[in-house]
């Protein structure tokens, strides 16, 4: 089949779906959230509308439904592909098209660099792990916590040694969620921390490329920081590819317990918007440097002061 014959055939299913649609329209149509039909349109380019807009949370694909306001409910707190239906055994076109959709972006997100226009854009050190290319970052963890020793001397020549805060940026398992978020977080971050008296300037951030969270350990003490705040974007998966979290320690060494870390996870547009997690970012730094302790060892203190 050639390039012809397919989109004439996407064409015909998609005329047909839009068809069947409009013929079972009931008078609260316009209240209906949206469906397979409802957005399957062609324009006059040949160029279908771009899938991943669908909201997941509003797509409703089940015909028939004994409860349907029941189902809605259940589906508005989840972006689960729940209520996808069938085509005898198999799933509907627009089921199929979206994951294959947000599976190509995730893989974008993983196996592509972050724009090397944004560390220059914001002003930070851009530095990289022992990690010399993207296939041996994934198979290799272990050199993209470590640096070697012209980065080392790279930081101390450049970046201010024993801050209160130091931030980092690492691009991560995802450069869409860099992308997306930290031209966003690192004002909110900063405009948080003036509320405590706190701060770091732009220059001061450590840009990471082909990092793990682990590289926040060594750059603590190659600063001596008293707190280190390193936002890295996350494996995606098939709700998105957006998802950036903040990993706060207090005074972090290598190897030290996992546990010592404060996450602040989730963070993009579908769940912690980039402006208020940056918000809520400042106050645990705040908190921890009050506390002189983080993780799992911050939360007992909390807990132990609450009893």
């Amino acid at each position: 089949m050639n390039e012809a014959e397919l989109k004439s055939m996407i064409e015909n299913i998609l005329q047909d779906m839009t068809s069947k649609d409009a013929s079972k329209k009931s008078d609260d149509a316009s209240s209906t959230p949206t469906t397979e039909a409802s957005t399957a349109t062609v324009v006059e380019d040949k160029v279908l509308p771009d899938i991943t807009k669908i909201d997941l949370r509003k797509q409703f694909l089940v015909p028939h439904p004994h409860d349907e306001k029941g189902y809605l409910k259940m589906k508005s707190y989840t972006p689960a592909r729940i209520g996808t239906w069938r085509a005898g055994v198999r799933y509907k076109t627009a089921s199929i098209l979206r994951f294959q959709a947000d599976h190509a972006a995730a893989q974008d997100a993983v196996f592509t660099d972050v724009d090397p226009e944004l560390p220059k854009k914001m002003g930070f050190l851009e530095t990289q792990t022992s990690c010399t290319s993207k296939s041996e970052y994934l198979t290799r963890p272990d050199k993209g916590r470590v640096y070697d020793d012209e980065m080392i001397q790279l930081i101390k020549d450049h970046v201010k040694m024993k801050p209160k805060v130091q931030v980092i940026v690492g691009d991560g398992l995802s450069s869409t969620a860099i992308e997306a978020n930290v031209p966003d977080i690192i004002p909110a971050i900063k405009k948080g921390l003036e509320s405590y008296g706190l701060g770091f300037e732009d220059k001061d951030v450590i840009f990471v490329k082909y990092a793990r969270v682990g590289i926040e350990d060594q750059i603590g003490e190659i600063t001596d920081a008293d707190v280190v705040c390193m936002l890295v974007g996350e494996r995606p998966g098939l709700v998105t590819a957006k998802s950036m979290s903040a990993y706060i320690a207090y005074k972090p060494t290598i190897d030290m317990p996992e546990s010592n870390r404060t996450v602040v996870s989730n963070i993009h547009d579908g769940g912690m918007p980039a402006v208020e997690a940056g918000a809520y970012i400042a106050e645990m730094i705040d908190k921890i440097l009050k506390a002189k302790k983080s993780g799992i060892e911050l939360k007992q203190l909390e807990n132990s002061q609450n009893n």
